[in-house]
């Protein structure tokens, strides 16, 4: 027998994104139904950036220790691997959702465990654990929020291979003592810092010339310096043609386009991500199963008024933080259209549009060095057509690089959009540089004019004095 229920808002996927939208429509006094199917808490929370970071920390502070007068000789031994395991296990709970469980009844929503797929306008229908069919209608708005999953080439060998993606790399038990990574972007930079320091032997294949294709050239470069004087394996202009494997056990040969053989005991494909959107009912509402979902800058799908597709199924910016941030600005727009209030559309930073997923999108990778950016590179800017100019400096000329650590190495990148004198986009890439981004972030955000900007003093001695560095070299 079928149960139908009915909510103002039904969201589905629990992930941080779900939950923010969720968190956004209750305060705003909604009724909202969260639909999940595999742990609440999402991919961040159990197989992304918690236990990647966590994993990665003890790495960082590590190398950060063994450049400081005093400190190194104590730190030149091996990392505790069982402890720094132990220590990603609590930080996923153990993969156990029950805290987050108790946040979702906290905040008043009601969860629904099962596999959601929309089932016509408004409508989302949930095959539960048991079997049951519950079917769920929206007074006003669903919001899809089921992200993406790791995106794994149909090479020859490979589905029967018994391939890691991020999913195996951030949760596993053991530490191969011999790991291939296929692929440099975020996932394969950070998991190669993780695996040569846990005690792999690391080789990366990038398929161009240097890792972190999409940032600004200095970053991958020092990133591709730092894991080969490591002790990894970097090879650019590779890439992988297939894979041979007995099974999913025992050691694993990538065979290289060129012929060339590498032999390990795993392989971890970081090759991008896909939608998790094959199987939720888009072919109900006239949608492609298996797309990514465009939408406006409300997160409303486009052509679908009651539809809202938030996080990285949109394809807008696919980190978590942007996730949370899409889905602040789409509760409160399913809130204010729920209540009659009049949205601020018009008002590009206004708290009804996402504006920072076009001008202002921020990562840091967790790698040594670490890299920190928020805004377009100079590429990405002279493509769009800004005239610009891009200010270097060297981040270890400051005194604070020089306290955090002896032969401190960085380098940050302003770019300055030259007919508006604001900054447009933000390139750190330096021990701590993370840490960084945030003031980076707001002069982007608060298009912050140059010459206001050189009244923010930058307290001496920090790394953050580079600011000083940046703005004295663009006025000259």
């Amino acid at each position: 027998m079928t149960q139908a229920m009915e909510y103002d808002v039904v969201v589905v996927g629990a992930g941080p994104v779900g939950e923010n939208v969720a968190d956004r429509a209750r305060a705003a006094g909604l009724s909202v139904a969260i639909v999940e199917s595999e742990l609440v808490g999402g991919e961040c929370s159990y197989w992304a950036c918690m236990p990647s970071k966590a994993l990665l920390r003890p790495v960082i502070a590590r190398a950060d220790a063994r450049k400081i007068p005093g400190l190194r000789a104590a730190v030149q031994g091996p990392l505790d691997v069982p402890a720094v395991l132990a220590n990603r296990d609590a930080f996923t709970s153990n993969w156990k959702d029950d805290g987050q469980v108790e946040w979702v009844n906290g905040i008043g929503a009601d969860l629904h465990r099962g596999h959601g797929r929309l089932a016509g306008t408004k409508r989302v229908g949930v095959t539960t654990p048991e079997g049951r069919e519950v079917i769920l209608t929206a007074r006003h708005a669903v919001a899809v929020c089921t992200g993406s999953r790791a995106a794994v080439p149909g090479l020859p060998g490979v589905a029967g291979a018994g391939v890691w993606t991020s999913r195996e790399a951030t949760s596993s038990p053991r530490v191969p003592g011999r790991l291939v990574i296929v692929g440099a972007g975020v996932v394969g930079s950070e998991m190669a810092t993780a695996y040569q320091a846990l005690g792999s032997k690391v080789t990366l294949l990038i398929r161009g010339g240097r890792p972190l294709p999409g940032m600004e050239p200095f970053a991958g470069e020092l990133v591709a310096d730092a894991l080969t004087e490591a002790g990894a394996v970097v090879r650019t202009n590779s890439s992988a043609a297939s894979v041979e494997r007995d099974g999913a056990e025992g050691p694993v040969t990538v065979v290289l386009e060129t012929g060339e053989r590498i032999e390990a005991d795993e392989v971890l494909f970081a090759t991008g991500r896909a939608p998790r959107s094959e199987d939720i009912g888009l072919e109900s509402v006239g949608l492609t199963p298996g797309q990514w979902l465009d939408v406006d800058d409300t997160l409303r799908v486009d052509g679908h008024d009651w539809l809202y597709a938030v996080g990285d199924i949109n394809h807008r910016a696919l980190m978590t933080h942007q996730g949370k941030y899409q889905a602040r600005v789409a509760g409160d727009a399913i809130a204010a259209r729920a209540q009659g209030v009049p949205l601020l559309e018009t008002d590009r930073w206004g708290m009804h549009a996402a504006t920072a997923d076009h001008a202002a999108v921020t990562q840091v990778v967790f790698t040594d060095p670490e890299v920190a950016t928020v805004g377009p590179t100079l590429e990405q800017a002279e493509r769009a057509g800004l005239r610009v100019r891009a200010v270097d400096q060297d981040m270890g000329a400051v005194a604070g690089a020089a306290l955090y650590a002896d032969g401190y190495t960085g380098r940050a990148r302003m770019i300055v959009d030259l007919d508006r004198e604001i900054v447009v986009g933000v390139t750190f890439a330096g021990p701590g540089a993370g840490e960084l981004l945030q003031s980076a972030a707001v002069a982007v955000a608060g298009e912050v004019p140059i010459d206001r900007l050189w009244h923010a003093v930058p307290p001496y001695p920090t790394i953050s004095e580079v600011w000083l560095r940046l703005l004295e070299a663009y006025r000259g």
